[in-house]
């Protein structure tokens, strides 16, 4: 009898071990023909931001999960000719939120994605705005006039959610 109550009390324990922190999953950044994976169900907002001399609707999708953030976030812009200065102003202005004194940067466009020179992955160090420190990993990439940005904010991130996260994000 003493066994079986000892196995009664690991069972949950065990259970608990094997349920996955990245529960990954295929979601459409309606209305764009994009598809990326993410590793938790995404929260879905909206907000105005200035880009390209506009007010433009600035759509997020993101989850917290494994002590990271994951988010996919875009807007069209309405010129296509801009996007390539649009995608270098974003990369900016990530990179000065979180006081990044420095980068590594390699081109990425995702299949169907604009070939621009501006569309690059970039791996980040920096602080939070509480001042800890921040890893983050993200690409920027551009279709037509719609402007993109995929990233993960984490203390430390692990590579294998970056290469599942980032290998996830496809055009129809």
């Amino acid at each position: 009898m003493p066994r079986f109550h000892a196995a009664a009390l690991l069972l949950p324990l065990c259970l608990m071990a094997c349920s996955p922190t990245f529960n990954w999953r295929e979601v459409r950044a309606d209305p764009t023909p994009l598809k990326a994976m993410l590793p938790c169900k995404p929260d879905r907002i909206a907000r105005p931001v200035p880009m390209a001399g506009r007010e433009v609707e600035l759509q997020v999708l993101g989850c917290d999960t494994g002590g990271a953030t994951f988010a996919v976030m875009y807007g069209d812009i309405g010129d296509p000719a801009r996007s390539g200065e649009v995608l270098t102003q974003w990369k900016k202005a990530t990179l000065s939120n979180m006081r990044s004194a420095g980068a590594q940067e390699r081109p990425f466009v995702p299949a169907g994605a604009f070939g621009l020179p501006q569309s690059v992955q970039v791996v980040a160090a920096g602080k939070r705005a509480d001042g800890s420190v921040v890893e983050s990993h993200a690409a920027y990439f551009a279709r037509g006039s719609l402007v993109f940005q995929a990233v993960i904010y984490a203390d430390r991130l692990a590579p294998e959610a970056a290469d599942t996260f980032f290998s996830g994000l496809k055009f129809e």
